[in-house]
């Protein structure tokens, strides 16, 4: 045994005498010291000798990172649709504050307040205390400063009524639409409002009419809720903003041009309250808001650029125009629309507010009887008229009568359609 261990030992050294004749030494501990840092499954891969597990690990397609969730984006979506979480999972009604951020007669039960803390924790304690600095990220969604120190909360989204320059309210883009039936409401609202319930604050509102114009019944409900916003009256200054000195005939954006909506729920539950029992209940949330997948318009008759130009900062006018998309520059207030009545040109059994499309003013509306802005021929002086010649002269011309972007598009069959046959 000891005869073979020395000549198996004599052998090795006299290998290794060679290779350092031969100053290969230095390679032979490169290679032993690689043989020590990978495991010898690997060494086929460094190689470049590929063995069947490899073959299969290569063929795997590489696993998609799992998305990281912005908790501080709150998404209705995600609770309802996904999740299936009933309204009154989170939000109770009334909240404790209801008699706080309206004071005295003009208090009622109301939801006025985000949802407590407990409604969170059910399901977003991990999230709660994550270790984040100043605070957890999903703090944000209600709360101000976001600060141990500082527990302010934001306005709640449906006190668009309540002024309070202690608690600042938020700017988002609401995910809900509001579904309200028109027609159930025209003929009734206007004529119960004032006399059932005092502290609704509604007033009658008379409309002037043209002598022989009642092509149909104005309804005393629309001033309930639609008011001019900003308008115009009998003052000079027509202009929201003070306009170029030559403007000329180019568009700039005048006072009176919109209507108000509702952005609270002080009208809905003047009728809607647990006092008079109208349905749909006002504890019943889903019954008015519906998550709105088909609220997006598609093409709007709106040009940021021409927005900025003009230099708007007021709020409303900013979310109510960038919304519009039939007519970017009709005016409520102008020339003889306020003569006429409002089922003139919105029709309201077919009004759904959920669905953009069906509120959309046919261009129909704009002829009639005394011909209007269309009518049988150009020589008459109708101006949808005197553009669709034009654009057949010339595809290029930019129909700016009554839109902003739209105008650059081709003439819609509804709009050639809309002209009356010569007799």
């Amino acid at each position: 045994m000891k005869r073979i261990v020395w000549g198996t030992l004599n052998r090795f050294c006299a290998v290794m005498g060679i290779l350092l004749e031969r100053g290969m030494l230095r390679l032979v501990m490169i290679v032993a010291a690689t043989l020590a840092l990978y495991p010898t499954q690997n060494l086929a891969g460094l190689a470049g000798i590929s063995s069947d597990n490899q073959s299969i690990q290569s063929r795997k397609k590489p696993q998609a990172q799992k998305r990281r969730l912005d908790y501080s984006r709150f998404s209705h979506d995600t609770h309802v649709l996904k999740q299936k979480l009933a309204c009154d999972s989170c939000h109770k009604f009334p909240t404790a504050n209801w008699k706080e951020v309206r004071k005295g007669d003009a208090a009622f039960a109301d939801v006025a307040e985000f949802p407590e803390h407990q409604s969170c924790l059910n399901c977003h304690r991990q999230q709660f205390f994550a270790r984040e600095r100043p605070a957890p990220a999903i703090c944000s969604n209600c709360h101000v400063k976001v600060t141990p120190r500082n527990t302010t909360r934001f306005l709640f989204d449906s006190l668009g009524d309540i002024s309070d320059t202690s608690r600042p309210r938020r700017e988002l883009i609401s995910e809900f639409a509001v579904s309200f039936p028109h027609d159930k409401h025209a003929d009734v609202v206007g004529a119960w409002l004032p006399a059932r319930n005092p502290r609704s604050g509604f007033v009658s509102v008379s409309w002037q009419e043209k002598a022989g114009q009642q092509e149909s019944a104005e309804p005393k409900s629309c001033p309930v809720c639609h008011q001019t916003y900003q308008p115009q009256g009998k003052s000079d200054d027509e202009y929201v903003t003070k306009p170029p000195e030559k403007l000329g005939d180019n568009f700039w954006l005048k006072k009176g041009t919109f209507k108000t909506i509702p952005n609270s729920h002080s009208v809905c539950f003047t009728c809607h309250n647990t006092d008079v029992g109208i349905e749909p209940a006002p504890s019943s949330c889903n019954a008015c808001h519906k998550l709105a997948a088909s609220h997006n318009p598609g093409k709007v008759d709106f040009d940021p650029n021409l927005f900025r130009t003009i230099g708007i900062t007021d709020k409303t006018i900013s979310a109510t125009w960038s919304r519009r998309f039939s007519s970017g520059t009709f005016r409520h207030e102008g020339g003889e629309h306020p003569n006429i009545n409002c089922v003139k040109c919105h029709n309201l059994p077919t009004m759904n507010t959920t669905e953009m499309k069906s509120l959309i003013v046919p261009v129909s509306s704009c002829g009639g009887a005394e011909g209007c802005h269309i009518t049988a021929t150009t020589d008459d002086g109708g101006i949808l008229n005197y553009e669709i010649d034009q654009k057949k002269k010339e595809p290029a011309f930019v129909c700016t009568k009554c839109h902003i972007s739209l105008g650059k598009q081709a003439v819609p069959a509804s709009h050639v359609s809309a002209i009356p046959k010569p007799k």
